[in-house]
């Protein structure tokens, strides 16, 4: 029987390993720290299976406020998987409740947007994302596409 997963906010050190290892795999641990991680405004979630202090992170996702063309945007960096939870709705589950979080505030922008791994860019279609760039290569990364939604509308 697996662990119940449960779905929060979450201090970078608790996401930081399972990025490292999923993202950055064979870099510097530094190089799964992003600039802005550490500022207050950011938002680090994550997703643990098992109970309390025991509970391990089986996902993650990071918020930065940032822009977008030029406006006032959040940018979502650092989501990943472990590779036994992947293809469960696990994914999907963290950006709704990641989604619910950022709307609490009417203050903040609606505006989502991310650099998506090629690969992943049916994962966001599927969520109401589009694709609104060329591919590009992030040397550490590999291609990449820009995508963006507003938060609150179709996908959710």
């Amino acid at each position: 029987m697996s662990s119940p997963i449960h779905i929060r906010r979450a201090a970078l050190d608790e996401i930081l390993d399972l990025r490292h290892a999923i993202l950055r795999a064979g870099l510097p641990r530094e190089a799964a720290i992003f600039p802005g991680d550490e500022l207050s405004t950011s938002r680090h979630y994550g997703a643990f299976a098992g109970p309390g202090a025991t509970a391990r992170t089986v996902g993650c996702a990071t918020f930065h406020l940032n822009q977008c063309d030029g406006a006032p945007a959040w940018q979502l960096r650092g989501m990943a998987t472990d590779a036994e939870h992947r293809r469960q709705g696990l994914g999907r589950a963290m950006l709704a409740v990641a989604e619910r979080d950022l709307l609490l505030d009417p203050a903040v922008p609606r505006q989502l947007w991310c650099n998506a791994r090629v690969p992943a860019v049916k994962f966001y279609q599927a969520l109401g994302w589009t694709v609104v760039s060329e591919t590009f290569e992030i040397p550490t990364a590999g291609p990449h596409v820009k995508m963006v939604r507003e938060a609150g509308g179709p996908g959710r």
